[in-house]
């Protein structure tokens, strides 16, 4: 079990990080103690590319570039492209660009990189060389509605399944629970495998009697409740009949309550919690802490009854 709670959030900023540069969507994932899952939607690579092939693509492209990698090495590829230029080289300059474009939309490039990125990253934390995983991923394709809601569930209640946690939302490195903590990307991934407008979280669209968060949360648990023999020895661990039908009969409610726990294992990423006022002082005293586009320092709240606000937004990644 080599995941503890640094290497799973680390492991999720990588994730998250290569996502927005592949072009995958990262619809829901749970990361164990030693192996994950991931529910991706892969886009057609062409489409996502032409955005690059337009007026005005090539520095659409360059900025790309920096989701992924630093100032320095997009610097330097710009002088490489502009040498090769000079030169006459524009074949050299198409294959530079193709090399780029082909990771693109790629299933396995993607899984590849993360990989490698994350092994990267856990061997210089933990001072070890050589490989992390044992073996190659395995990967299959699922089709729009319930069998992708199926598959759905079945990844995040993976920690549930486990003995990790009796409700999902309590498992911080899972795409619902990342969810219900806040983080806009989770929750348009939920939203567009129910296949509801991405804004519709906690929104109730007109001829829906529930919220995406409200109509996923039923699902989870529907799908989630354990199974038992004639004898009533548990065959497979979920959640109990009892509580399965109590977030049923709620309609997959959570009340303010229930969400503000959810934040509160997001509060030391906060720097400081309190009233408006006084995390106003802590950002004036810090002031030189903060980049020169930093207007202010509160940042709300909202599940909080007693208006509470933090310092830094909670859903902020603790690793670096």
């Amino acid at each position: 079990m080599l995941f503890g709670e640094v290497e799973k959030e680390a492991f999720c900023r990588i994730m998250r990080r290569l996502e927005r540069f592949a072009g995958v969507e990262v619809m829901t994932y749970a990361v164990m103690g030693n192996h994950f899952h991931l529910l991706l939607r892969v886009p057609n690579r062409e489409k996502f590319v032409q955005r690059f092939l337009e007026d005005g693509g090539e520095e659409r492209f360059f900025t790309h570039l920096g989701l992924l990698y630093s100032k320095s090495f997009v610097s330097a590829l710009r002088r490489e492209v502009a040498e090769l230029r000079e030169m006459g080289a524009m074949k050299e300059v198409d294959q530079l660009f193709a090399r780029f474009h082909k990771r693109f939309c790629d299933l396995e490039t993607f899984v590849k990189e993360l990989k490698e990125r994350f092994s990267r990253w856990f061997n210089k934390h933990h001072g070890r060389r050589g490989t992390l995983w044992m073996d190659r991923y395995k990967s299959v394709v699922v089709q729009d509605g319930d069998a992708l809601r199926t598959m759905a569930a079945y990844i995040d209640l993976n920690p549930v399944r486990a003995g990790l946690c009796e409700d999902p939302k309590d498992y911080r490195w899972c795409g619902y629970a990342e969810a219900v903590a806040g983080s806009k990307r989770a929750r348009r991934g939920v939203c567009r495998l129910l296949e509801r407008p991405l804004d519709s979280w906690d929104v109730r669209p007109a001829k829906a009697d529930l919220t995406a968060c409200e109509w996923y949360r039923c699902w989870l648990f529907g799908e989630g409740r354990e199974v038992a023999n004639e004898a009533g020895l548990v065959k497979r661990k979920g959640v109990s009949a009892e509580r399965a039908r109590a977030v049923i009969e709620t309609s997959g409610k959570l009340s303010r309550a229930e969400l503000l726990r959810c934040r509160v294992r997001y509060f030391s990423d906060g720097v400081a919690i309190g009233s408006r006022e006084f995390v106003e002082g802590v950002f004036r005293e810090c002031r030189d802490c903060f980049g020169e586009k930093r207007m202010n320092g509160a940042r709300p709240i909202r599940e909080s009854a007693e208006e509470l606000f933090s310092l830094r937004a909670l859903r902020v990644r603790p690793v670096g």
